[in-house]
């Protein structure tokens, strides 16, 4: 395998994940960014970010020199044979795509690159971006400049990226010629994947018809397990019978609060938006977007039937990412509930083992946050459960007993069977699943069977 100097623009999520792989695949990777702190961070061998084996293979390509950092644009480029774009595009207020931190790549490109480049559209665009990108670079280069234009979609799940990334179900390239797309087959081969060879247009549309069906179908179990609450049918058993079915499949059939991170609501938004601007309506996507704002709200709702006032009650916020294994707070359904208590007068504590400094930053003041599960279940009257972590899944429940004033628990995310919560003095709501009355009949019981020995010593002792 020919190894390529590459350059990557853009050092965050997917931009850092791709700069380090590709590194340990051999290549001579140099990574280009604007905020000088982070770069300082990463050329110490820190990542910015959380990720599972992220920081290990960073150091250790840091030290073998295959990977390096500049803010130096002209630096990363002119050396390079193979650019990627990995910068942010954010969501614009209509649910559009910012385009403005890309563009302002393709310029450095065209002031930098010389003879032959190929150019990956690793960010996710819209379609028709990539052409549009190829097309600047050509007009503004201030060299003689060949461009071969790829579309490299990510499909990177945060927590499990490193894993996505050499053990991928597929690799999408998508090229107009010949050329680039060769180059870019060549640089994936000793991963041994599944490469599907496409378009530029048909491989940008693939990213985001993938996580519109995902999110699809997640809004479609979500609005099952209401029906089975309503029905005392119970959600898994549903789930793992419509699972088996090898045309439905078990993934992403798990009913919760709802899909949150980067990719899920900003995706289905933009497609929302491309079919719009086709005059197209988008009416099942539209349901799935409805359903998944109004999951969100579950939790909150389920609290507010069950107490009469959330005002001045303890409440354990268990859970702060938008899924575990990551310190990602974007769209996470922990915020608007974490607001939403606030604003009912609730003293809200909220507990995560790696996000809590971002929580910190993004939660309103009234909230406290810690990093201690314990601290946060002390003395509370309710929790909500919002992540499922390891460390909360595999809390006891007879500690959850034990140290809250009140154990009524609000699990957004089914993290304990049923028939296991059922033998603590617990009230439990969860999705989809019947609820769990056994506070007072567990404390009945035990307080008659507290009687019962009472009596029984008084009787020998008289």
């Amino acid at each position: 395998m020919e190894k390529r100097a590459i350059a990557i623009i853009g050092t965050g999520y997917v931009g850092l994940v791709t700069a380090v792989s590709l590194a340990e695949l051999g290549h001579n990777v140099i990574c280009v960014d604007i905020d000088k702190n982070k770069l300082n961070l990463l050329m110490a061998g820190k990542s910015p970010i959380y990720e599972p084996g992220l920081e290990t293979l960073l150091v250790q390509n840091l030290k073998s020199g295959r990977l390096s950092f500049t803010w130096n644009h002209r630096q990363a480029i002119q050396n390079a044979d193979i650019i990627y774009l990995a910068v942010g595009t954010p969501s614009l207020q209509d649910g559009s795509v910012d385009l403005s931190y890309l563009m302002e790549a393709a310029k450095e490109i065209s002031l930098s690159a010389h003879d032959e480049i190929v150019v990956v559209t690793k960010s996710t665009v819209p379609v028709g971006t990539s052409e549009i990108v190829k097309k600047f670079i050509e007009k503004h280069a201030v060299q003689p400049i060949n461009v071969h234009v790829v579309s490299n979609p990510e499909f990177l799940r945060e927590g499990q990226a490193l894993q996505d990334t050499f053990h991928a179900d597929r690799i999408v390239i998508g090229a107009d010629d010949d050329v680039g797309a060769k180059i870019l087959m060549e640089l994936y081969e000793p991963l041994h994947l599944n490469i599907i060879r496409t378009d530029l247009r048909s491989a940008e549309l693939i990213k985001y018809a993938s996580n519109a069906f995902l999110a699809t179908k997640i809004s479609f179990i979500n609005e099952i397990a209401n029906i089975c609450e309503r029905l005392n049918a119970n959600i898994e058993d549903v789930a793992r019978g419509m699972g088996s079915d090898s045309r439905i499949g078990t993934q992403f059939l798990k009913a919760g609060i709802g899909y949150g991170g980067s990719c899920f609501p900003k995706d289905t938004n933009a497609l929302m938006q491309i079919a719009g601007n086709l005059s197209h309506q988008f009416e099942l996507l539209e349901a799935v977007i409805h359903v998944n704002n109004r999951q969100q709200s579950l939790l909150f709702e389920k609290a507010k039937t069950r107490f009469a006032k959330l005002k001045h009650l303890k409440i354990a916020l268990l859970g702060l990412s938008f899924k575990p294994n990551t310190d990602d707070l974007r769209e996470s359904p922990a915020l608007p509930l974490a607001n939403k208590l606030i604003q009912d007068g609730a003293k809200v504590i909220a507990f995560d083992p790696v996000a809590y400094e971002k929580g910190r930053k993004l939660l309103p003041d009234e909230v406290k946050v810690t990093d201690d599960i314990r601290h946060a279940l002390q003395e509370a009257d309710l929790a909500f459960i919002v992540t499922d972590w390891d460390v909360i899944k595999d809390f006891p429940l007879a500690l959850y007993e034990k140290l809250m004033k009140r154990p009524v628990i609000f699990d957004g995310r089914n993290c304990f069977a049923l028939s296991e919560v059922s033998q603590y003095a617990i009230e439990y709501h969860s999705i989809g699943r019947q609820s769990i009355y056994r506070l007072k009949e567990v404390s009945l019981k035990r307080q008659t069977m507290k009687q019962k020995t009472v009596s029984s010593i008084n009787f020998l002792t008289t």
